[in-house]
C-alpha cells in the first residue's frame, strides 16, 4: 500500500515531467505594440516565429528535461564521492553507505537544481525568433 509520501513524491515527479519538455520561451519588454494588441495575440506572434524558426530548420536546443538530466547525473556522481569521503572513517561499510546516501541525496537536489535552471536557446534560434518578433513590433529582453 503506497504511503502519503510516496503519492507526493510521485506528484513531483508528474509535475516535474510535464514541464520538462518545455522548451526556452522569449520574454517581451513592455511597449507601444504590446500594451495595444496584449498578451494573448503577443502569444500567437511569438508561437508563429516560433514555428517560422523551426520550419527554417532551427531548433531552441535546450529543454528542462536535458538540464534535469545534467543536473541529477552531476549531483549523484559529487554526492557519492562526497558520502565515500565522508564514510571512510568508518571503513568498507561506511564508503558504502555513505556513497549510496550522497548519491540519493545528490540525484535529488541535482534533479530539482537542473529542472529549475534557467533556459537559454541556442543563438541563431534565439535571433531568428527576436528578429521576427521585432519586425512584427515588439522588444525581447530576455528568454526564460
Amino acid at each position: 500500500m503506497a504511503t502519503p509520501l510516496s503519492w507526493r513524491l510521485i506528484g513531483i515527479v508528474l509535475l516535474l515531467t510535464v514541464t520538462a519538455c518545455t522548451g526556452p520561451q522569449p520574454i517581451l519588454r513592455s511597449n507601444k505594440q504590446l500594451h495595444m494588441y496584449g498578451q494573448q495575440v503577443a502569444q500567437q506572434e511569438i508561437d508563429a516565429c516560433r514555428k517560422k524558426t523551426e520550419e527554417a530548420a532551427l531548433s531552441p536546443g535546450v529543454h528542462r528535461s536535458a538540464n534535469a538530466a545534467t543536473g541529477a547525473v552531476l549531483g549523484m556522481t559529487l554526492g557519492g564521492a562526497v558520502g565515500a569521503s565522508a564514510g571512510v572513517v568508518g571503513g568498507l561499510p561506511g564508503v558504502t553507505i555513505g556513497a549510496a546516501a550522497g548519491s540519493g541525496i545528490g540525484l535529488v537536489v541535482g534533479l530539482l537544481g537542473g529542472t529549475f535552471k534557467p533556459l537559454e536557446p541556442d543563438p541563431p534560434y534565439a535571433d531568428a525568433v527576436t528578429s521576427c518578433l521585432k519586425d512584427k513590433g515588439y522588444e525581447v529582453r530576455g528568454w526564460e
